[in-house]
């Protein structure tokens, strides 16, 4: 173990873990349906719950990048992270960055929910799935820190 490294709890590191992986699937599977035009998802495209409809809207991208290609692109460093080798050897800041780029991870689900439910109007299950997960990952990382015992010096 690094000096001064703060290894999580196991249970944290293999659930975040496994919840990147998910995600990490997850947005391979939204970018290859952005780079294919949207052709395959299996969604409903009728109503309020319609994929294609949030998959091609204007908020489907930030500064002109694909937000499937972004979520991908912060799944993979969000696993590396959450690489439970990573919790046991990491320094102190590692683990700071892992809880901060969770955070981030939630911020920007709040804007996408956002934008499928008031501007897009539409929900897109696929991306619900990434959302949730996301927001997990964040739940297990707060908890690994607020459970982590506290040293008596």
């Amino acid at each position: 173990m690094v000096a001064g490294a703060q290894p999580g709890p196991r249970w944290a590191a293999i659930t975040s873990f496994l919840l990147c992986l998910a995600g990490l699937g997850i947005s391979v599977y939204l970018t290859i349906e952005h780079y294919s035009a949207s052709t395959s998802l299996a969604c409903p495209d009728t109503g309020v719950v319609n994929c294609l409809k949030v998959t091609t809207s204007t908020y489907s991208k930030l500064f002109g990048v694909p937000v499937a290609l972004l979520g991908l692109l912060y799944y993979v460093g969000l696993t590396v992270l959450c690489w439970p080798p990573v919790w046991r050897r990491s320094p102190v800041w590692v683990g700071r960055l892992r809880i901060s780029a969770a955070a981030l991870g939630v911020a920007f689900v709040v804007y996408l929910v956002w934008a499928e439910l008031f501007r897009v109007d539409a929900i897109c299950l696929w991306c619900t799935a990434v959302h949730v997960v996301t927001v997990a990952v964040f739940a297990v990382l707060v908890l690994a820190v607020a459970l982590r015992p506290v040293p008596l010096d």
